[in-house]
């Protein structure tokens, strides 16, 4: 199993969105969680939702070529600082 596919397998949305959203725009992202875990954006609209909290929540901001950029309150999710995947 790829770490990519054990991290969209196990972790909360949010925190799948705070790190990929910096390395793949929504529909390449959107497309690799629905390979790997379909039941976390099965309810119509849960990944642009966690796209508007985040940037709500100035964590992730609007940068360039459909990628987000690290907002000011940007942390690394635990499962980064845990190191659960290296």
């Amino acid at each position: 199993m790829s770490t990519v596919e054990m991290i969209v397998k196990n972790e909360p949305l949010d925190d799948i969105v705070t790190v990929f959203a910096l390395l793949q725009a929504t529909p390449h992202l959107d497309m690799t969680i629905r390979r790997h875990n379909r039941d976390l954006i099965n309810e119509y609209g849960a990944l642009e939702a966690s796209y508007s909290r985040l940037f709500a929540a100035g964590i992730l901001l609007e940068g360039e070529k459909g990628l987000a950029i690290k907002g000011p309150n940007w942390k690394p999710p635990k499962f980064m600082t845990e190191k659960r995947y290296i």
